[in-house]
């Protein structure tokens, strides 16, 4: 079992490795909590989207909230079970927003009004997805998705994104364990990293708001939070204390959709990357693995992160696009970013090879048709151990001996 001083060294050491052709800079990454009101949302809409996916693993989803003060609108098109109503949706949320921890005045999960407003899909959009007698699936709609994977961290993720992360994460284990109990719901992260050679070294600010009860005062909140920052960030990464900024604004009372509103899909630079590579603009939560803006993201993250275990580049950034109703990528484009061991085009090659990219091959070997959604829905779609019930398939690196077999 690997201890977290294990981690750390391994961290120091890769932040050791010279690649003097990669400039010196600084990077920052950010992160929110499960319970800012965006990431709210996200979770509202992919609870409701595991529902559907319980009921039918060929439902199709586009599901969007929105919440302010004492409530919360569903909204969007489905295709499923008519035995789904109205007042499951309800109760779906309701029980999503407790299980968040929002019990305050303003927004409460047992007295907000939720105001359901779902109708059934285009039938448009649905001949143009669907298989038929002489037709593959098609794409849900058009656009282009980016994967990306790089060796700044174990989980093949970039550094900054990874940290803010794991910082508020840790905070909300705390909280919900009634450790940090005088701990609200809504926080974010913020993480800047200085690189030297192209590496992370050491931390050179970070952010940390977050929610709290009144009678804490700003220092409580400040030690009460120290740990989770330096527990997360490998052996002598602090920033300096003047550069550690806790509340920065002194308080934070006021906090959730109470303070301000959020919605479904705002938040998509969190979901993936922390802006270390380009984003297609497509949201994912709410929507079922029929829009590539969701699976062909995670098959270019799982095409992206096998490449780079597989040892054919340091990092690589993936890009697919589509066309909504044509079953094949339009485009396969691969960057090492000088890293390579092997050309682009050879990865390229070995990728067509070893994977079907089209929505129906990525669903089928993600095996995305099932109820593995909400978990995905806060800290990150992406640098997750895959679960034993197929959750964050897309992690996994079982793609490597297919790509060496035919690379060599």
């Amino acid at each position: 079992m690997t201890t977290m001083t294990q981690k750390k060294s391994a961290y120091a050491e890769e932040a050791a490795l010279d690649t003097s052709t990669l400039k010196d800079f600084v990077f920052t990454s950010e992160s929110v909590s499960e319970g800012h009101p965006d990431k709210l949302c996200d979770q509202v809409s992919d609870a409701l989207l595991d529902h559907y996916m319980t009921k039918d693993d060929n439902c199709r989803t586009a599901i969007e909230c929105l919440a302010t003060t004492n409530y919360l609108g569903i909204f969007g098109e489905t295709r499923g079970p008519d035995s789904i109503t109205h007042e499951d949706l309800e109760e779906i949320a309701r029980k999503k927003i407790k299980d968040i921890g929002y019990e305050q005045e303003g927004f409460n999960w047992k007295d907000i009004e939720v105001d359901v407003k779902i109708h059934k899909q285009s039938t448009d959009i649905a001949q143009g997805v669907d298989a038929g007698e002489n037709k593959d699936e098609g794409a849900g709609d058009q656009g282009i998705m980016f994967g990306y994977a790089c060796r700044e961290t174990e989980a093949l993720m970039p550094a900054a994104i990874h940290f803010s992360h794991e910082i508020l994460h840790s905070l909300a284990e705390a909280r919900h364990s009634g450790a940090l109990g005088k701990l609200g719901p809504d926080s974010k992260s913020q993480v800047s990293l200085e690189y030297r050679n192209g590496m992370p070294v050491r931390a050179t600010s970070v952010v940390v708001s977050t929610q709290h009860d009144e009678s804490l005062t700003q220092e409580d909140i400040r030690e009460m939070v120290r740990p989770h920052v330096t527990d997360v960030l490998p052996e002598g990464w602090m920033c300096p204390e003047d550069e550690f900024y806790v509340n920065p604004t002194g308080r934070f009372v006021i906090g959730g959709p109470v303070g301000d509103a959020g919605l479904t899909g705002r938040k998509i630079i969190v979901d993936t990357y922390g802006g270390s590579c380009p984003h297609g603009g497509g949201a994912f939560s709410g929507k079922d693995p029929s829009k590539v803006d969701r699976s062909a993201a995670y098959a270019a993250r799982y095409v992206a992160k096998n490449v780079v275990a597989s040892g054919y580049a340091e990092k690589c950034t993936m890009q697919l696009s589509y066309a909504i109703g044509v079953s094949k990528p339009l485009s396969i484009y691969v960057d090492t970013h000088g890293t390579g061991t092997v050309p682009e085009d050879v990865i390229v090659n070995a990728i067509t090879k070893s994977i079907d990219l089209s929505p129906r091959g990525i669903i089928q070997h993600l095996k995305l048709r099932r109820p593995i959604y909400a978990r995905t829905a806060s800290y990150g779609h992406f640098g997750r151990a895959p679960d034993s019930d197929g959750g964050f398939s897309w992690e996994k690196l079982d793609l490597v001996d297919a790509l060496q077999k035919v690379i060599g």
